[in-house]
């Protein structure tokens, strides 16, 4: 077999002798030219044509440092203000003298942030995730909704029987449900680093909740309660959305875009449907 170079550049032609046979004769061979494109302008077709902007966004973002520090930056700034708005809206006294009241309208809250999220998740979408094929099962979405929901409305709740720095401590042990539900429903294998990690986070929520009791102290101190429960239900099901996020990320390859905008629409639905049949009810 001998390489022939043809006229463009990147086409190689190769001849191909066959071997002799009886019926032939020795000098019965026969040969055929087969001509190939080359490997590198066979790779240039599978490129997937890239706009200007996204050139402009990869270069600004392309650095690793940097996207680790817009990215911390961005979670740290809206997740503390985040943080005071929510403690302000649930702990706060509404109304003036013996008529003010505490905030009770949790699914409100809850309806309002979904519906908030809905939108800015349709803006990421229409410019982030706009040319990919969602192919995602609507009844995951709705099954995945409904353990949203029901963490969102009972960590909010949990705010009007603890603080805020108690609750975000209570939620960081999310790891812990995330883990115990993906090795038992999932079949997953975590490395050991990762199970010694969530020790770690474990022991140090421990050591900062404990509070030794003194000797003078009064005997109504915060005692495991009803807040706490709110949030041990809070972290159950921040458990079965993390499992049924994973499944729809390994089975359907689900963009992070098209999963926040389809579970906080569905999230909306259920919680619009629920608000609608209070509101019927005679007796509230």
């Amino acid at each position: 077999m001998a390489a022939v170079r043809a006229e463009d550049s990147n086409t190689y032609c190769y001849r191909i002798h066959a071997l002799d046979s009886p019926a032939r004769g020795p000098c019965g061979g026969s040969s055929r030219l087969l001509c190939m494109r080359s490997p590198v302008e066979r790779d240039v077709r599978l490129e997937v044509p890239v706009t200007a902007g996204e050139m402009e966004l990869g270069g600004l973002l392309g650095s690793g440092r940097l996207r680790l520090l817009v990215c911390f930056l961005g979670v740290f700034v809206c997740y503390f203000y985040y943080g005071i708005l929510q403690e302000t809206i649930t702990r706060g006294k509404y109304g003036e003298g013996e008529k003010q009241e505490r905030f009770h309208f949790a699914l409100s809250l809850v309806f309002v942030q979904c519906i908030v999220n809905s939108l800015f998740a349709k803006f990421l979408t229409h410019f982030f995730e706009s040319g990919k094929a969602d192919r995602t099962h609507s009844w995951l979405y709705a099954a995945c909704s409904l353990s949203y929901v029901g963490a969102m409305v009972s960590s909010n709740s949990a705010l009007q029987y603890v603080n805020y720095p108690t609750q975000v401590l209570g939620k960081s042990c999310k790891p812990i449900p995330v883990m115990i539900l993906g090795a038992t429903v999932l079949r997953k294998k975590y490395p050991l680093t990762k199970y010694l990690c969530v020790l770690l986070i474990v022991l140090g929520v421990a050591l900062f909740m404990y509070k030794p009791k003194n000797a003078g102290s009064s005997g109504d101190d915060h005692v495991f309660g009803y807040g706490e429960l709110l949030l041990l239900l809070s972290l159950t099901l921040d458990g079965l959305t993390g499992v049924s996020q994973d499944h729809m990320r390994a089975n359907f390859q689900t963009g992070s875009y098209q999963m926040m905008l389809h579970v906080n629409l569905w999230s909306s639905l259920i919680l619009g449907a629920v608000y609608l049949v209070y509101i019927s009810l005679p007796c509230k």
